[in-house]
């Protein structure tokens, strides 16, 4: 396996405190938009509400539907010292998280404490409003520990609410950590897609904040067909490299789905061009064809499915088409209807991209493996496009401005 050697080094820059949006722009469609095409070299700006312009016409535009629950509890221990827990992901009942949310009481989950150094031991409770001016009692106690994280059992009344309707009802949007302030209630519409469908993220993708339903609804003008898959998007994807030698870095593993229809529609149009909204939406598409890619050597859908770091270094690469078709005869084989996987890819300088021609996205903290994810795609200019958007105020990361690029060495037909 070949694993192209690249330094962190290469993937810092200076980005100041200011210049990390604290509050979204409104409108959504109001942000501001950097476009680079690094085969024409073009370099320019506009608001997103235009986007449409710069598109290509006649292609696909794929949405991640993920939706972000509230997954931030602050409980209060009765000697009034405050502990905070941070729902992850479920270990108990089922690991599906769609399935989870529909779990009642109760129910176990991995989550993050802070404060934990306060607490020992004991059931911890809160009150949390429900409709028609009733309360629920949600209580939490520890069960176990790995490291910096911890099993933990949530029980509550009424026990026939979902954990769903739980966390709606006492849990808080669990905004970026650096985004230094308390969640509003504007942040339960802000942080959340206009078309977010399924819950299971603890982060939003947040290229996708931009869009209005005006812009969806304007996409037929161009041509220019949605399609849907989801990335259930973890606390990982703000986990800083601290590795030098990258091939250290261990990366983080997140649920994905993808629909029949999504590679049906890739396979009879194979030559249209695939805009992805975010990176969460390219880390889903690349790790489809991994599993096109796995089946065609052999494996069963079963294993295929759960996408490795560096599966895609070790050389072999199919036509896409060929990957697309594997997968067809999979789920026929085994009568499903959508590819459910864990994907914990990463794309780094060097990857062969396979699904995925042009990227919206916002821009990311330096030393991110997202950073890695934009130089892989962009080629090394990207430090162009990034240098343009600090001596112009664009503002970054998660309620910041967005960004169209277009794929080094890309060929529209």
């Amino acid at each position: 396996m070949s694993i192209p050697k690249i330094h962190l080094n290469d993937f810092i820059y200076d980005l100041p405190q200011e210049r990390i949006a604290q509050f979204p722009v409104e409108p959504r469609d109001k942000s501001r938009l950097l476009i680079y095409n690094p085969n024409t070299g073009f370099l320019g700006e506009d608001i997103f509400k235009n986007i449409l312009k710069y598109l290509p016409n006649d292609s696909f535009l794929i949405f991640n539907e993920t939706r972000v629950i509230h997954a931030r509890m602050i409980f209060r221990k009765p000697t009034g010292g405050q502990i905070e827990v941070f729902c992850l992901h479920p270990i108990s009942s089922s690991t599906v998280i769609e399935t989870a949310f529909q779990q009642t009481s109760p129910v176990i989950w991995k989550a993050y404490v802070g404060n934990a150094k306060r607490w020992k031991s004991g059931v911890l409770q809160m009150d949390f409003d429900l409709e028609n001016q009733h309360k629920g009692i949600l209580r939490v106690k520890q069960i176990g520990r790995n490291e910096d994280t911890f099993s933990l059992e949530f029980s509550w009344q009424p026990e026939e609410l979902t954990f769903s309707q739980v966390l709606e009802a006492a849990g808080k949007i669990p905004l970026p950590p650096y985004i230094r302030r308390e969640a509003q209630p504007m942040d339960d519409i802000r942080y959340q897609t206009v078309y977010a469908k399924q819950n299971g993220s603890v982060a939003a993708p947040t290229a996708g904040l931009h869009f209005t339903q005006d812009i969806i609804q304007s996409l037929p003008q161009k041509n220019i067909q949605p399609l849907h898959l989801i990335l259930h998007v973890g606390a990982g994807t703000f986990k800083p490299v601290d590795q030098d030698d990258i091939r250290q870095h261990i990366m983080h593993t997140e649920e994905i789905i993808v629909k029949r229809e999504t590679i049906e529609n890739f396979l009879l149009s194979p030559h249209k061009p695939r805009v992805v909204v975010g990176t969460t939406g390219v880390r889903t598409l690349e790790s489809l064809y991994q599993t096109g890619k796995k089946l065609l050597q052999g494996m069963s859908l079963d294993e295929a499915v759960h996408t490795n770091q560096w599966d895609p270094y070790d050389g072999y690469l199919p036509e896409p088409a060929q990957a697309l078709k594997a997968i067809l005869n999979a789920l026929d084989k085994d009568k499903k209807d959508a590819i459910r996987g864990t994907t914990s890819l990463m794309i780094i300088p060097g990857y062969s991209f396979q699904l995925t021609d042009v990227l919206i996205t916002n821009f990311h903290q330096p030393r991110s493996t997202l950073l890695m994810l934009i130089a892989a795609f962009c080629g090394d200019t990207w430090k162009k496009a990034y240098n343009y958007a600090l001596q112009h105020q664009f503002r970054f990361l998660s309620y910041g401005d967005a960004c169209l690029f277009f794929k080094n060495n890309l060929q529209l037909h």
